[in-house]
């Protein structure tokens, strides 16, 4: 009696772990750069927006009360000194006009009084403070 042997398929798939690695960290360094603004807080809505063009900078707002200029955490005792320094960088005295603009983000679940302190501060310098919202839809 002779026995025949049956081939069976394979599938090799000890390459699938390596391409499933690469996809999940190419996947979360693009949603990294593609959102600037990473530090996740919830913005208010408005039924309106308007886009900024002159030079500016965030000031980001946590729910936990932590204070962000770009990706910077900053004590909130020392924010005057920060947003000042940043003030006397970007001077231009032979266009002072064209100052800039800090795009105030602040968590929706805070109080007013928060925002209204960072206002305060940066009515204080001179700065333009805009309030950054989410289109209402």
């Amino acid at each position: 009696m002779i026995r025949r042997r049956q081939k069976h398929a394979e599938v090799g798939t000890e390459a699938l772990n390596d391409i499933m690695f690469f996809l999940l960290l190419f996947f979360l360094i693009v949603s990294t750069v593609a959102n600037p603004n990473i530090i996740p807080i919830k913005l208010p809505q408005a039924k309106t927006t308007q886009d900024v063009k002159k030079k500016q900078y965030t000031l980001t707002v946590t729910e936990e009360k932590k204070y962000f200029i770009d990706q910077r955490e900053i004590v909130y005792a020392n924010l005057e000194q920060e947003l000042t320094a940043l003030r006397d960088a970007n001077a231009d005295p032979s266009n002072p006009d064209n100052s800039m603009n800090i795009v105030l983000r602040v968590d929706k679940n805070l109080v007013v009084q928060d925002m209204v302190d960072v206002m305060q501060i940066g009515t204080k310098l001179g700065i333009k403070m805009v309030l950054a919202t989410q289109k209402f839809e």
